[in-house]
Formats: C-alpha cells, sequence, structure tokens
C-alpha cells in the first residue's frame, strides 16, 4: 500500500474527507441557515466530479488489485455525483418547508454517494460488501429523516431490517464463493473457475445469495417489497436520490461480478434472470395501474424499470452482445437518472405538509394554472413509457434490441407488452392534469422548477441525438469493465 494506491481513488477520499469536515464545519453554522452546508456540500461534489473527469482516459489498479478504476467505474461515479447534486438541489428548499433543516442530511448524503462510487470500483468480494454497507447505512437513516412522522419513522425501520437481511445473504453468498474457490477477488476467482479447481455446487449456491441480495437493492421481484412503503414514507429528495443512486449502484455490482467473476455460470444463472426480469416487469406495471398515491405509483414504476434493466443481463453469456447489452443498460440508467429526477422535481413542487398534494387527484388542474410543470411532467411520463423522440424509447429500443440478438425475443416481447401495460397508468396522470378542473397549489422554489426544466430540456434534446450518450457508454465499456 503506497501512495499511488490513494491517488487512484482521490475523488472517493476526498468525498469522505469532505463529508467528515461538514459534520465539523455544521456544528457552527446557525438554524435556519443551513443552505451554506448544501452550498458547500454541491462545491465538494463538483469538485469530486472534476477528479473524477480528470482520471477518466486511464485504467488504474490499486490496493493489490482490489481496486480498479477504469471507464466504466467513471462513468457511473459521474452519474453518482450528478445525482448528488441533484438530490442537494431538490432537498435545500423542501427540508426548510417542511421543518426538517438539519445540518447532518448533507454529510450523510455524501457518504452514501461515496458508497456509490466504491461500489463501481470494488474488484474484490469483501470490498463489494464494504461498499454495500457504505452507502446503505447513510440511507436509512435518511429515509427515517422526518422523525416525527410516523410514516417516515416506519419506512426507515423497514428499510433497515430488510436491508440488513438482504447484506447476510451477500456475506453468506460471499462466504460460499470463497470455500468453493479459495478467493475472493474477481481475477483469482474466475481463474479458479476457469481451471475447474472449485466446488460447483457451493459456488452456484453462493452467486445465487449474491444475486438474491443485489435483487433487494434494486428492488427485484421478488424482493420489492420494501420498496413501495420506504419510497412513501421517506422525504422525497430522499426518495428521488434512492431510486436512482441505490438502484444503479446495484446494478453496478451486479455487472461487475457476473460479468467478470461468473461468466461461466450464465448457463445455469440464465433461466433465473430471465425469469426474474419478466416477474420484475409484470408485478411492477400491473401493481402501478391501481395506484392512488404518485410515490407509489413512481415506487412500482421503479420496480418495472429493473426488470427493464435487468434483460441486459440475460444474454450476459454469450460474448457477442454482451457488450452492446451492457451499453445499453449504461445508457438506461442514464435516461433513466434524468427522467426520474425531473418528475420527483415535479412531485416536490406540489407535495405539502403532512403528506398533502400527493394524490393523482391533486393533479388535475395542473396544466391550466402552472403549464410550465405540467408539459415537463409530461415529457417524463412519455419517456418512462418509452414513446418515440424520448431519451427513454431509445433506452427500451437499445436493451429489447439487444435481448433479440441474444436469442430471447420472448423477454423482448415482454417487455413491450408490458411498456405498453405502463403507458396506462402513466397517460392517466397526463390526463388528470389536462382534462380534470383543480386548483392545484405549487411551491414556487427556484431549484425544483430549475431541475424539472434542464431534466426536460436533456431529455427532450439527447431523445432526438441519442448517440451522444450512447457513444459515452461504449466508449467507457472500451476503456475496460
Amino acid at each position: 500500500m503506497n501512495l499511488s494506491d490513494y491517488y487512484a481513488i482521490t475523488p472517493l477520499v476526498f468525498l469522505v474527507c469532505w463529508a467528515i469536515f461538514l459534520l465539523l464545519v455544521d456544528l457552527w453554522i446557525p438554524a435556519g441557515r443551513k443552505g451554506i452546508t448544501a452550498l458547500l456540500s454541491a462545491a465538494g461534489l463538483l469538485i469530486a466530479l472534476v477528479l473524477v473527469l480528470r482520471s477518466g482516459e486511464q485504467v488504474l489498479t490499486a490496493f493489490e488489485g482490489s481496486v480498479v478504476v477504469d471507464g466504466f467505474s467513471v462513468f457511473l461515479s459521474v452519474l453518482f455525483l450528478v445525482s448528488a447534486l441533484a438530490g442537494i438541489a431538490l432537498a435545500h428548499d423542501y427540508l426548510q418547508r417542511l421543518g426538517l433543516e438539519r445540518g447532518e442530511y448533507y454529510p450523510l448524503l455524501l457518504i452514501s454517494t461515496s458508497g456509490m462510487m466504491l461500489m463501481t470500483y470494488a474488484y474484490d468480494l469483501i470490498e463489494v460488501f464494504l461498499a454495500l454497507e457504505l452507502l446503505s447505512i447513510p440511507l436509512y437513516i435518511l429515509a427515517g429523516f422526518s422523525r416525527l412522522n410516523l410514516e417516515s419513522e416506519e419506512a426507515s425501520l423497514k428499510y433497515f431490517l430488510l436491508g440488513a437481511f438482504s447484506s447476510g445473504f451477500v456475506l453468506y453468498g460471499v462466504g460460499l464463493v470463497f470455500a468453493a474457490t479459495g478467493y475472493t477477488d474477481f481475477p483469482g476467482i474466475a481463474k479458479a473457475a476457469q481451471n475447474g479447481s472449485l466446488n460447483p455446487t457451493l459456488f452456484l449456491i453462493g452467486a445465487g445469495l449474491v444475486l438474491t441480495g443485489f435483487g433487494f437493492k434494486s428492488a427485484l421481484v421478488p424482493f420489492h417489497m420494501w420498496s413501495p412503503d420506504v419510497y412513501q414514507g421517506a422525504p422525497s429528495p430522499v426518495t428521488a436520490f434512492m431510486s436512482v443512486g441505490a438502484k444503479a449502484a446495484g446494478f453496478a455490482a451486479l455487472l461487475r461480478v457476473f460479468v467478470v467473476v461468473f461468466p461461466g455460470m450464465s448457463v445455469n444463472l440464465t433461466p433465473l434472470l430471465w425469469a426474474l426480469a419478466a416477474l420484475t416487469m409484470f408485478v411492477g406495471n400491473i401493481v402501478a395501474l391501481v395506484q392512488s398515491n404518485i410515490k407509489r405509483l413512481l415506487a412500482y414504476s421503479s420496480i418495472a424499470h429493473s426488470g427493464y434493466l435487468l434483460m441486459a443481463f440475460v444474454p450476459y453469456g454469450n460474448a457477442s452482445v454482451r457488450s452492446d447489452a451492457i451499453a445499453g443498460m449504461l445508457f438506461y440508467l442514464a435516461a433513466y437518472c434524468l427522467t426520474t429526477f425531473g418528475a420527483w422535481a415535479v412531485v416536490i413542487a406540489l407535495e405539502k405538509a403532512e403528506g398533502k398534494g400527493l394524490e393523482l387527484e391533486d393533479y388535475a388542474g395542473l396544466g391550466h394554472r402552472y403549464p410550465f410543470l405540467a408539459a415537463t411532467m409530461t415529457i417524463f411520463l412519455l419517456s418512462f413509457t418509452g414513446v418515440p423522440l424520448t431519451l427513454g424509447f431509445w433506452g427500451k429500443f437499445y436493451l429489447f434490441s439487444t435481448a433479440v440478438e441474444g436469442g430471447f425475443w420472448q423477454l423482448a416481447l415482454i417487455g413491450l407488452l408490458t411498456s405498453l401495460i405502463s403507458a396506462y397508468y402513466y397517460l392517466r396522470v397526463v390526463v388528470i392534469m389536462y382534462m380534470r378542473p383543480g386548483t392545484p397549489q405549487v411551491q414556487r422554489n427556484f431549484w425544483p422548477l430549475l431541475t424539472s426544466g434542464v431534466g426536460a430540456l436533456a431529455v427532450v434534446i439527447l431523445g432526438i441525438a441519442p448517440g451522444v450518450l450512447l457513444n459515452l457508454a461504449v466508449s467507457a465499456l472500451l476503456k475496460g469493465l
């Protein structure tokens, strides 16, 4: 271990140190002026973003190969840092308005983001587990940040208990993989698998347990039951950050582990992944049909999108389409990030204290009274649906195409059918906004309005020219996975 090891993870080290620094500085920032802490947090994230982009042209290994910084980790680290910036923008006015403004919110957000970044750097199963805990524990706290709200407390407790349970699955799976191969680092496990010097039964069970643990983080069915309650009970900015960051981190870990460590198990795992993807798409979209609360609707929508993302894993044993599938997944994650934060910005603009303003009927008349917000929300809902010339359309197109090329046209057909189902509940919100009379009350705060506007602009522009984002995803893979 030397200074070059720490140089490789400079953005991560800086972000952790900055979070600790903010915890100390916040002690001298008076109540009612926590916007200073938010501003300092955003500054730290921007510096970390510059440090990440600086290392984008090289592949670095550190700590005896247990950490790898490559194009894949850079792409996702940028996604995490941008998500954290959007999370801060959505949180500042919201926390102030609902009387939740406390300085520890922002350092917790930064620490969780550092855990997400470590997840993409990790090249050892022990580090993957540590990264999982580093990103999860702050989210358990943030989910219960509204301490006087029983729903928020319930969300935090459910998330913590089920999260601890899923972490146990991951740790037990890591133990079985180590027992089967004698290694926890990715290259060592892959070498043992290629040489055949392992216990195949223990190895397969271990892989299944690791998949179960990360299935929880990614809200895959049947490991999704925590998601709607936690999304509804947690403060909305936390939910927005969680729905993007935790999901992306879970899929990043799955990519690293299954593509690098378990490619030889694709014959055994492909039927399981196929079933999980199909079940997740069906359950998420069908249950969303009957939701009347916008947060629960977006929660089940998020579950369905996890199923679409999992489609990229199904053909991962086929080397001819593996790169296209992974690039499609990275593209979809970026599209989902932009669309999700924009949609949650609109939700936050309408939300009031004590959970008011979160029913679908509260959106009646939005198109007439606040046409800008209604227009941006329509763009996001169309992108979620996958309507052509939106970013979401191209994300689904690339994922479905790789599924067909890999020989899984039935799964692509299921994805298409479930997308048609999703059109009903997404367009129902549009109908309520424009075709039902009402007097919605909107909080005219700058940051949510800016977030929704920028998000809508990005979804439209990148929907017209998707090659820009796709080239970045392909370039990230060319620099390593």
